[in-house]
């Protein structure tokens, strides 16, 4: 069997469109025919070349990893899925896009978010073409997977950023300790930020304060839940925002303060909105030798102020985002998060559109990009 796929050639290059020979299944193993992939943040810093060098020299390769799919064939061995339910042919699906290993020090403490293994096979990792990645029509599901079935009252654009985004946010507010009736203030209201305003205020937040550059995102904020928000043209400098954090909430600053932008720039800012004895989440920041300048003494030693770093999440998780999307569906607009879908043979099209980088002021940006191969 065959299908089609978007190879990865290198930074803001055009993608090749090729069609390619389906694996063999391993046993373990099952064969996705993706029906939705998202133009995540990060697949953003890999299109514009702001990954370490190594990562674009292992060739032409399907890159992408936020997804969902329906099963098309299913390994030997394989019947259920994670949590025991019969699993077949046409059932749809969310799975992890990223293999713990299971043997290393981190693993065995039960830290499989901590692996330093887990990308080693995930998604557009492959040195090679094949259906390692999102933006194909097949993906393949390897041996060692987790993968769960999907309600049937989910829509596919609302499920694909399961693996990805929701599961994030769900996953490192966890992590930074997020406890009913917190204050917490939000950098950044793309896909990641929007989510998390939703899923703060389902942790019981008390106030949610989000901070964006677009006009757009801040009123989509506002619908998931968002008390106040801050723009960045009505206050474009940084004391100024801080000051106004400081004022929403009574001048102590935020409980949890969490990083969705993606700017070294963002984090000494966000540490000055951490009230003492608060937390500091940092996901966004992915992009290799980017640096920020702290005082140490001022920003946390003085302040008694934790910074807590996420990057992936736990296997429980995606269920607990399922669950979370069957429960506010009608709560929330998540409907409206992807903004626009793009076959396959406009991949170029849907990751200029997507771009941010210099255009935060921009009313046409659109707010998510999903490939619908």
């Amino acid at each position: 069997m065959k299908g089609k796929a978007a190879l990865f050639t290198g930074p803001k290059q055009p993608h090749q469109i090729v069609e390619l020979e389906t694996p063999e299944l391993e046993p373990g193993s099952i064969l996705v025919r993706v029906t939705a992939a998202g133009i995540c943040g990060s697949d953003l810093h890999i299109w514009r070349g702001d990954m370490p060098a190594a990562l674009y020299q292992r060739g032409p390769r399907v890159s992408g990893h936020e997804m969902t799919g329906q099963v098309a064939a299913l390994g030997p061995g394989v019947s259920t899925d994670s949590l025991g339910r019969p699993l077949q042919e046409g059932d749809r699906i969310a799975y992890m896009y990223f293999y713990p290993c299971r043997r290393c020090y981190q693993c065995t403490r039960g830290q499989l978010a901590a692996c330093p293994n887990k990308l080693a096979q995930g998604a557009g990792m492959g040195s090679s073409p094949g259906f390692t990645g999102a933006y194909a029509e097949y993906y393949y599901l390897r041996p060692g997977h987790f993968v769960y079935k999907v309600p049937d009252d989910l829509p596919d654009e609302m499920v694909a950023p399961v693996n990805c985004a929701l599961s994030q946010v769900i996953f490192g507010l966890n992590q930074a300790g997020l406890r009913f009736g917190d204050t917490i203030v939000i950098q950044g209201a793309g896909g990641l930020g929007i989510n998390a305003t939703a899923v703060a205020r389902d942790m019981g937040a008390d106030r949610v304060i989000v901070i964006d550059a677009v006009p757009a995102r801040l009123e989509l904020a506002k619908r998931f839940g968002a008390d106040e928000v801050v723009s960045l043209q009505e206050y474009p400098e940084p004391m100024a925002r801080i000051a106004k954090v400081m004022e929403l909430t009574q001048g102590r600053g935020a409980d949890v303060v969490a990083e969705f932008v993606g700017l070294p720039s963002a984090i000494p800012e966000g540490l000055a909105m951490t009230r003492p004895g608060g937390t500091y989440l940092e996901i966004g920041n992915i992009s290799i030798g980017q640096t920020a300048t702290l005082d140490p003494a001022a920003q946390l030693v003085f302040g008694s102020k934790k910074i807590v770093g996420v990057v992936m999440y736990e296997p429980w998780v995606i269920p607990a985002a399922l669950d979370f999307l069957v429960r506010n569906r009608s709560r929330y607009p998540f409907d409206q998060v992807v903004s626009h879908k793009f076959p396959l043979e406009q991949i170029d099209e849907a990751f200029q559109q997507a771009e941010w980088q210099g255009r935060e002021g921009d009313q046409t940006q659109i707010r998510r990009a999903v490939i619908t191969p």
